[in-house]
């Protein structure tokens, strides 16, 4: 609102009547506009001091909305920072989830254990009961041992004794052998001798009976030389001397036939020698062996037959693993010997060997029935194992194992 000013000349040109009303009414117009103007003055006055307290407000202000775009960028930085956080612990989250489940099974797993833990426990327990008796065995065994070795002391003692007898024996052994092969067979010479020329000189004057009689008398003299020859033979088998040696099977095979060429010749017999292998034996026993083994089949071929007499060898590797039936228990040289002969039942296999066995009639046959038993003992000598199967009038068959490896 403006202020009205009434000019005073205005006023006093105006009906005296009415000029004192006007005038009354103009003081108390002045009076009243004074007033405002005072009234004015304060509001102008207030105004100006509510223009600079809006100034003030209006800075106040613009400082805040500052400070509120500051604080709604730190909000903002804030919220980032709370995805962030969110997102962080959602995976802490899962991750406790993966945490718990591997802990329900490592729970599970612990629990096997420590079940597992007290069976062990229990089995322990159980050990420990064996142990306390294994111990109280063992101390059995131990107060047995002390009298096992006051026995065995006393067995050494024993044995050494043996063993000195043993010598005398040897020693009344080797004198044996020189009687049996000199002052045995000396007079079984001049028998045979006598006997011959007998049958030879006097056989006119001899009665059919005197005849019959030194025929027997020159049969036995020499069935009694043959006897004496295999037993001297048999008691060189059981030499303490043995010296193996790497040999070829070729040449030991030759040089057999060679000891036997007249009764080869004589059977017309035929030898079949496959490629022998090397052998670690003992030479002049093994000739004696084999020797004896072609001997046997040439004895026991069947009459108007041509002996045919078959000789195999081969390396055998021991192999422990494999399900095969090893004979020995190593590496070992088999040697097979096979003929077309009369054979054997064979239910007698084993006694075939057993010293003065025979199977067939000694009329039949020849000999003192002791040379398979040399052949078994000869392959004793070299740690080995002979066996024979045969049938009858199928032939026979002689298989010898010897060890790769042998000792002195």
């Amino acid at each position: 609102m403006s202020n009205i000013i009434i000019p005073l000349n205005t006023i006093i040109a105006l009906p005296t009547q009415d000029n004192e009303n006007d005038a009354a009414k103009l003081i108390t117009a002045n009076q009243e506009l004074a007033l405002q103007v005072i009234e004015t003055e304060k509001r102008a006055t207030e105004l100006i001091t509510a223009n600079r307290e809006l100034a003030l407000r209006a800075a106040e202000l613009i400082t805040a909305n500052k400070e509120l775009e500051f604080q709604n960028i730190e909000k903002e930085n804030r919220a980032a920072e709370l995805i962030i956080a969110n997102k962080e612990l959602e995976f802490q989250n899962i991750e406790k989830e993966n945490r718990a489940a591997e802990l329900i099974i490592a729970n599970k797993e612990l629990a096997f254990q420590n079940l597992e833990k007290e069976k062990r426990a229990a089995e322990l327990i159980i050990a420990n009961k064996e142990l306390a008796y294994q111990n109280q065995e063992k101390e059995n065994r131990a107060a047995e041992l002390v009298m096992a070795n006051t026995e065995l002391a006393y067995q050494n003692e024993e044995k050494e004794k043996r063993a000195t007898e043993l010598l005398i024996a040897n020693k009344e052994i080797e004198s044996f052998t020189y009687i049996s092969s000199h002052d045995l067979q000396e007079p079984l010479r001049k028998i045979q001798a006598f006997s011959g020329r007998i049958f030879e000189e006097e056989y006119d004057n001899l009665s059919a009976m005197g005849k019959y009689y030194v025929e027997r008398t020159k049969l036995s003299a020499l069935h009694m030389q043959t006897l004496i020859n295999d037993l001297l033979a048999y008691s060189r088998t059981n030499a303490t001397q043995r010296k193996f040696v790497i040999c070829d099977l070729n040449q030991i095979v030759k040089e057999a036939m060679e000891m036997l060429k007249e009764e080869l010749h004589e059977k017309q017999a035929n030898i079949e020698v496959h490629d022998l292998c090397e052998a670690n034996i003992i030479p002049f026993q093994f000739r004696q062996l084999l020797q004896n083994l072609i001997s046997n089949s040439l004895k026991f071929c069947a009459d108007g037959q041509k002996p045919h007499i078959i000789i195999k060898s081969n390396f055998i590797k021991y192999d422990q693993t494999s399900a095969k039936n090893f004979i020995l228990k190593s590496d070992h040289y088999h040697i097979c010997i096979s003929d077309n002969g009369v054979g054997f039942d064979p239910q007698y296999k084993h006694k075939i060997f057993e010293i003065f066995q025979r199977l067939h009639d000694k009329n039949d046959y020849k000999g003192t029935g002791i040379g398979l038993t040399i052949a078994r003992k000869i392959v004793e000598n070299h740690n080995g194992v002979i066996t024979a199967n045969g049938k009858i009038n199928k032939g026979a068959t002689f298989d010898i194992y010897i060890p790769a490896d042998q000792t002195d």
